[in-house]
């Protein structure tokens, strides 16, 4: 394991302190081999999986560079979810703490234009997006990127399988040719080295290899037959107890159809597809992360780019026709040292599948009967937080710090029975510990936080 300090790096004070505020003691196997290049200006053609710390990776190499007294957009960061852009942004944020007037602003679709517009009216030192939206900020030219030196390409791979290779095309047009262009990607295929080809000059190719270990992950499929998919998935949910799972499904309509089944069964399941607006999105994710939900059902797509901390089981409720698509979800679970666990149905006509999963990863595969599994009746999985929802956000000026004062304040609560706040532009979204949740909404909802009075409401 890598224990190069990032102090070795020719980096600014405060880009240092940044990084040692958030607990980075050294540099991760991709950070170590591309940084380097990254500070000289080369460009990268990076092959590294979520959570390998890629975009701290880009994001210190372009606040090494910024010049905040500038009023242009000097980065561009592409990504292909809101989630992706959500989670790249903050993390930015994060490391230019201690860079005095740095502006990042966010730009995907689900959002309302208005309000995006209004923040580009002063050119943002960093923008994070997603290419449909960037592009209709284009044509309405409120976004100029001619100053842009540092253009990123982030998850490239999953861009293109989304159809974006002539959206990313036209963006990168409006960029400086002289730009320094970065591109990662999870996955390497033909169409990764095309794009590379077209719009990088000489890139350094840097390749990160089993980010996560499979022998951490017990990996068990279980043979179901036809109509027998939902009860298998309730049967595994009861055998193994998981305090946290993402279920796989391969269509979206069939996450919101899984999540009411489920919830009708008196499971705390919640659908993250591409239908859902940017609020109820922001809700279901953070819910999820607080854990004020256990099961989270959702597509390859709108899970791409999800940062779950201790996520202890991936369900396959279908199999992924693409057995690397197959290794990437269950590489979810079994992070940083923990021993994960990936269970996966499918039925005797899917076994085709199961080979290529076996000849991809090159080892063999358990599979046992669905009959194995030990169910009970009356089952239910409540999870150990629950989330209120306070209707004011950033906008309002509002800081965890407030909110957790106003818990506290009586000494009737303590800080330790509350936990994630995530803050929103227009909502904030607070995990209390269960018994304790009724008194908190009551606190939240009878005090002012900041002076003023704001309507608060139990999540379900």
């Amino acid at each position: 394991m890598t224990t190069t300090a990032f102090s070795s790096l020719p980096l600014s004070n405060e880009i240092l302190t940044a990084i040692q505020a958030l607990g980075y003691q050294h540099m991760t196997p991709i950070q170590e081999q591309s940084l380097p290049a990254l500070l000289k200006g080369n460009d990268i053609l990076a092959q590294a999986k979520t959570g390998s710390g890629k975009t701290a990776a880009f994001a210190i190499s372009i606040l090494h560079k910024l010049d905040t007294g500038l009023a242009n957009t000097q980065a561009l960061v592409l990504c292909p979810t809101r989630e992706l852009a959500n989670q790249v942004s903050n993390e930015i944020r994060s490391l230019a703490r201690t860079t005095a007037n740095t502006r990042v602003v966010t730009l995907c679709g689900g959002s309302p234009t208005a309000p995006q517009l209004t923040s580009l009216q002063h050119n943002p030192h960093i923008v994070v997006g997603t290419p449909g939206r960037l592009l209709k900020l284009l044509q309405k030219d409120a976004l100029k990127l001619n100053a842009v030196k540092t253009l990123v390409l982030d998850e490239a791979d999953r861009m293109l399988d989304m159809g974006f290779y002539d959206d990313i095309m036209r963006i990168i047009s409006k960029t400086a040719r002289s730009r320094q262009t970065l591109l990662f990607s999870a996955t390497y295929p033909d169409e990764i080295r095309d794009i590379s080809t077209a719009i990088q000059n000489d890139p350094v190719d840097v390749r990160i290899e089993g980010m996560h270990d499979n022998k951490k992950i017990k990996q068990v499929f279980y043979e179901i037959q036809k109509g027998e998919r939902t009860r298998a998935l309730v049967a595994l949910l009861q055998h193994y107890r998981p305090q946290s799972s993402v279920v796989f499904c391969n269509r979206k309509q069939q996450c919101q159809e899984l999540a009411d089944d489920l919830w009708q069964q008196g499971l705390h399941a919640l659908a993250l597809h591409g239908d859902l607006e940017q609020k109820e999105r922001d809700q279901v994710l953070a819910q999820f992360s607080n854990k004020s939900s256990s099961i989270l059902i959702a597509t390859d797509v709108a899970a791409r780019g999800l940062d779950i901390k201790d996520l202890e089981a991936v369900i396959n409720f279908e199999l992924s026709p693409d057995p690397e698509v197959h290794i990437h979800r269950i590489g979810r679970t079994g992070r940083a040292g923990k021993q994960g666990l990936a269970l996966s149905l499918f039925m005797p006509s899917e076994h085709f599948r199961i080979e290529a999963i076996e000849e991809y990863q090159e080892s063999p595969v358990r599979i046992e009967k669905a009959s194995s599994l030990k169910t009970r009746e009356y089952f239910k999985m409540s999870p150990p937080m629950v989330t209120l929802c306070i209707t004011g956000g950033r906008k309002d000026k509002l800081r965890a710090g407030d909110i957790l004062g106003a818990l506290t304040a009586n000494d009737k609560l303590s800080g330790k029975q509350i936990g994630k706040i995530d803050i929103f532009d227009k909502q904030t979204f607070i995990a209390v510990e269960r018994p304790i949740a009724k008194q908190a909404l009551k606190i939240l909802s009878e005090d002012k936080i900041k002076g003023r009075k704001f309507r608060v409401r139990k999540l379900r």
